[in-house]
């Protein structure tokens, strides 16, 4: 199907697959840790400037 680059080929779209995922996951788990942080901020009576809640941003 590749013919002798087959090898090469299927490694780097492996490779390549492997990055997005670890950085799809790396973002997502961000996303949680960083809202998590904002409502205990927002727990603690810290504001934020737009006066809108952390769980309104979803």
């Amino acid at each position: 199907m590749f013919g002798r680059y087959a090898e090469f080929i299927v490694s780097s779209y492996a490779a390549t697959a492997l990055v997005v995922a670890i950085l799809t996951a790396w973002v997502v788990i961000d996303y949680r840790r960083q809202k998590a942080r904002l409502r205990d901020l927002e727990a603690r009576g810290a504001t934020r400037r737009s006066g809108r809640s952390a769980t309104d941003m979803s």
